[in-house]
């Protein structure tokens, strides 16, 4: 689309002492208080072109959901050292990319280096070039080679030397979580995977081998890890979570919905469901639902 999707208004009315006057907008104290942000951090975004808000008669700013939602991409990517001016092109061009009708809660805006990068299903690219993820992909198997080319000089002596290979499943686990701490990720899913031939029913190894599946883009992969984690150990908010979040990088939003609210159900004070499950919300068409998330949301960061 040209431009991001306008949201429906919220049909609960602005809260007391607010500035924003009508339903389903916020004042910049409301924002910012909301995302841990001060006031003059907000405007600060405002004045590097990161967004535009509404203003009302009196020159206030008004923000709507998706006002909330850049301003939320943008903090993280800044806490992430992406440059502001890189972060406001990426931004800008992203409105022309995604295709008519596709609202930015519909994508995933992450940081990758010091770049931009934006995750619809199963496909990812830098907006700021349109390139899309293979190119840094090829940079991440250019490291991995030449990490395999300084493994191959080890001496002799060192390959001798180094310990058995792990020989239970729970070995292999823990095996694989000590390659991922290294950014060893090939081998980390190899290792997961050794374990889960050993003991399938190993559900911290499904549950972070699909998490590293869903960050490759395998989705497919990654629902069914993380399905299967679920099936074994229903208990566990964390799990359910990202199987919600997989399944709205898939586009399947209303089974999305269904995993947040297990989420919730399992643990009520998880935040990022409740702000995802109201993003979801608003894309659906139940504002008041999006509204109630949102509020919890608020509350559960602000204490």
């Amino acid at each position: 689309m040209s431009r991001p999707a306008s949201l429906r208004p919220l049909d609960e009315p602005a809260r007391a002492g607010s500035t924003a006057e009508k339903p389903g907008e916020y004042a910049t104290r409301d924002v910012a208080a909301l995302l841990g942000l001060s006031a003059t951090q907000v405007r600060a975004l405002i004045r590097a072109g990161l967004l535009s808000p509404s203003l009302g008669p009196r020159g206030e700013y008004r923000f709507s959901f998706q006002d909330l939602i850049l301003l939320r991409t943008a903090k993280g990517l800044l806490a992430a050292n992406v440059p502001r001016r890189r972060i406001r092109m990426a931004l800008q061009k992203l409105e022309e990319q995604l295709p008519e009708g596709r609202p930015l809660t519909g994508v995933r805006i992450t940081a990758q280096g010091h770049h931009v990068v934006v995750r619809d299903g199963n496909e990812a690219w830098n907006p700021e070039s349109g390139q899309i993820l293979l190119d840094f992909q090829v940079a991440d198997l250019e490291r991995e080679a030449s990490s395999l080319v300084r493994h191959a000089g080890k001496n002799k002596e060192a390959e001798e030397t180094a310990p058995a290979p792990p020989e239970s499943a729970e070995d292999w686990y823990a095996r694989g979580c000590e390659l991922e701490a290294d950014d060893d990720l090939d081998r980390a899913m190899a290792a997961y995977g050794r374990a889960l031939e050993i003991e399938p029913g190993l559900a911290d190894a499904h549950l972070n081998l699909g998490r590293l599946r869903h960050e490759l883009g395998d989705l497919t992969a990654a629902e069914r890890h993380y399905r299967t984690a679920l099936d074994i150990r229903p208990d566990e908010p964390t799990t359910a979570f990202n199987l919600g979040v997989v399944l709205q990088d898939l586009g399947r939003l209303e089974d999305a919905a269904v995993a947040y609210e297990k989420t919730l159900a399992l643990d009520d004070r998880f935040a990022d469901a409740h702000y995802n499950l109201a993003g979801i919300y608003e894309t659906l068409g139940k504002p008041q639902a999006a509204f109630r998330h949102l509020r919890t949301y608020k509350t559960l960061i602000c204490g």
